[in-house]
């Protein structure tokens, strides 16, 4: 691990695996959503609230699918690329650079357990088609944080599944398309007997 590498400026850090560096698309795109996120930054904070323009502007450079495959429509982008758009993110609102990455490290997640399966592999083109903004739920009532344990399990009714979780805190949950979290394989499967649960938002309703 260089730790001097990650304190540079963009332009002066060395490249990876031999490929140009940074990556010229990427960049430019995330500095574009950057420079709308700055100007809207202080009243975001003042007010407290949800970054709607910025999410506005990373939806409009496509930023949110980047982690898709090509194959699935997306620009198969690495876990590297991801981190330098959130360090131009960060730069100017903090609040969007997080949500951006939230919404990566659940898309990391479908990606890397998708399988081949065919329902989860056409989310994956709907996120990178409609640059839907996915959420994470993994605080859960008495477990809190602790994502390798669940407490509510997945019911299952012939070929659908049904969810009932105590999310105690959801970030940015009213403003996702869609939430992935965690959950019992079934009511009689054990707290760390987990599959990974992604539900679009026409399916699950919130409550307060």
């Amino acid at each position: 691990m260089n730790s001097q590498a990650g304190s540079l400026p963009l332009r002066h850090r060395p490249a990876r695996n031999d490929e140009s560096f940074p990556a010229p698309d990427f960049i430019e795109r995330a500095r574009a959503a950057a420079a709308v996120a700055a100007s809207h930054a202080e009243a975001v904070d003042r007010e407290a609230r949800f970054p709607r323009e910025a999410i506005e502007a990373i939806r409009a450079q496509r930023l949110f699918g980047l982690l898709v495959p090509t194959r699935l429509g997306g620009e198969g982008a690495r876990a590297a690329d991801i981190v330098d758009i959130c360090y131009i993110l960060g730069g100017a609102c903090a609040s969007s650079a997080m949500i951006f990455a939230m919404h990566q490290v659940k898309l990391a997640c479908l990606t890397r357990h998708a399988n081949g399966v065919v329902w989860q592999e056409q989310l994956q083109r709907r996120i990178a088609a409609e640059q839907l903004l996915m959420a994470s739920s993994t605080t859960e009532g008495a477990s809190g944080g602790n994502i390798r344990s669940s407490e509510a399990a997945v019911q299952t009714s012939g070929s659908r599944i049904a969810l009932d979780r105590n999310a105690s805190v959801i970030s940015y949950g009213e403003h996702a398309d869609g939430i992935v979290t965690t959950a019992r394989r079934c009511e009689e499967a054990g707290h760390s007997d987990q599959v990974l649960v992604a539900f679009l938002k026409d399916n699950y309703t919130l409550e307060r």
